[in-house]
């Protein structure tokens, strides 16, 4: 039988011999590495753009540089999340410098996203948008329950920021975030919207999408009546088997394999 990491195994069960399993690629040079997070990040606006999580210019998917570890690449200000191609993004470092590109970043951006990143030094990406379910939701100023086998995956894994002054401008406001994000993969930010957290472009991705989902299904739910809890034993389980990082990449695939296939010109 083939190998399976533990992180999938309870999804995929044991492998018949020869039957490769799709797993995160490793590079032989940072360029490499660089031009492939640059396309990840990319795909990942287009996909915000397919699902409708733009909201004018706010919003922002950011990921480290893989040789300079303080800098991170994010999107233009004001370019539509649909159009955005690799060759388009901006390099900017934990002090605001924009190292590469011709265009300005969101003052959001770099506030919050310098703040991650420099809390949590396992976040490769990061991502946040004003999706619908995840505003509507973040006004409630309450958790995500364990309702649904997927919003098990955020079961104890995610944080509430409750202090909510306006656009983030300051970076003391952007180091709030990161406290009240701590070791989690997301964060609800009261009044404003969610933030997801990955080792990679497409975990912070899927963890945004399947929370937005989650955030939607829970609505719906306490709309129509009293939604009843998993019970916090099988909710830790099913967060094993579903909230890895790996588990998170793996779960991203279908939707990546659609964009780029789509979207092409992503690529440029």
């Amino acid at each position: 039988m083939s190998t399976v990491p533990a992180a999938l195994a309870a999804a995929v069960g044991p492998l018949p011999e020869g039957v490769i399993l799709p797993l995160p690629p490793t590079f032989e040079s940072v360029e490499a590495e660089r031009q492939y997070r640059k396309e990840q990040l990319a795909a990942g606006f287009r996909l915000f753009g397919r699902f409708g999580f733009s909201e004018g210019v706010a919003g922002h998917i950011t990921v480290r540089d893989p040789e300079d570890p303080d800098a991170f690449w994010v999107n233009p200000f004001g370019m539509a999340f649909a159009q955005i191609k690799a060759s388009d993004l901006i390099l900017v470092d934990h002090d605001g410098t924009v190292l590469q590109g011709r265009r300005p970043v969101n003052r959001a951006a770099f506030v919050i996203h310098s703040q991650v990143h420099a809390a949590r030094p396992d976040a490769i990406a990061a991502a946040h948008s004003h999706s619908l379910h995840g505003k509507a939701f973040s006004s409630l100023g309450i958790p995500l329950d364990p309702i649904t086998q997927d919003a098990c995956a955020f079961y104890e894994d995610h944080g509430i920021y409750d202090d909510y002054r306006g656009v983030v401008n300051e970076l003391d406001e952007g180091a709030r975030v990161a406290k009240a994000l701590g070791a989690y993969k997301a964060v609800i930010l009261k009044n404003h919207g969610l933030l997801t957290v990955g080792q990679s472009v497409a975990e912070a991705v899927w963890w945004f999408v399947t929370m937005e989902r989650s955030c939607q299904a829970q609505l719906l739910a306490m709309a129509a009546g009293t939604p009843q809890l998993i019970d916090r034993e099988t909710a830790l389980v099913t967060r094993g088997q579903l909230g890895s990082p790996l588990a998170g990449w793996f779960q991203a695939q279908p939707l990546m394999d659609q964009i780029t296939a789509s979207d092409p010109d992503l690529f440029d």
